[in-house]
């Protein structure tokens, strides 16, 4: 019986576009993002942000020298929430009504304070309410200190719910995210970035269900 519905932020709610974000960050000055950026887990200090090691403003002092000028906390957000492209308004209808049929839905998301800066904010989903207001947990690598692909992430997320394995589906575009999520015994999905995971949710509690 499935209980818990754990899910992915970029590339599962809503589109991500590495791409976007690499020309941001070259706007604001730092022409190297392409180096450290990718679609499912960051490298040096963008990986120490996202993992909790380094802090936004000493993300931002580091960026400053690599960039060879000085950058702002609004340069560096600017550049980060490129990443985000489009936010269907159906995927957070779908939370909305998870959470109404009974089901836990939680986040477990690699992610950082600037993409937090906007995606708590009232301006996330464009009628004044932030992720927060679509899920019953947030687990975010940054304040947790360990990031997706590890294993103990996993472990302290279903300890923080109080879920077993097997009553839990977990979300996300990351084949390595789906396997490490698998090899504890959670049910996984691995829809594209950007696509419809909807029917495929349903078919996974229906099949859960009748077993």
């Amino acid at each position: 019986m499935i209980k818990n519905i754990v899910f992915d932020l970029g590339g599962v709610i809503f589109k991500i576009d590495k791409n976007q974000a690499i020309r941001r960050f070259n706007e604001v000055g730092f022409h190297d993002a392409a180096s450290y950026l990718d679609a499912f887990a960051q490298i040096g200090i963008f990986g120490d942000l996202e993992s909790g090691r380094i802090t936004a403003e000493q993300f931002r002092c580091q960026l400053s020298e690599l960039a060879g000028k000085e950058l702002t906390l609004e340069d560096c957000a600017y550049g980060w929430q490129g990443y985000a492209v489009d936010l269907p308004q159906r995927n957070l209808d779908k939370l909305i009504e998870l959470r109404q049929r009974g089901f836990r839905v939680s986040l477990l998301s690699n992610t950082n304070p600037f993409m937090m800066q906007w995606a708590l904010s009232s301006a996330f989903d464009g009628r004044g309410h932030g992720l927060d207001h679509y899920f019953d947990a947030l687990y975010l690598s940054y304040e947790m200190g360990i990031m997706k692909p590890e294993r103990r992430i996993f472990e302290m997320m279903l300890q923080g719910e109080q879920a077993k394995p097997d009553e839990t589906v977990f979300i996300d575009d990351s084949p390595n995210n789906t396997q490490a999520a698998a090899a504890l015994g959670i049910h996984v999905l691995q829809p594209d970035n950007g696509g419809d995971w909807h029917g495929m949710l349903e078919d996974l509690i229906s099949r859960c269900n009748e077993e």
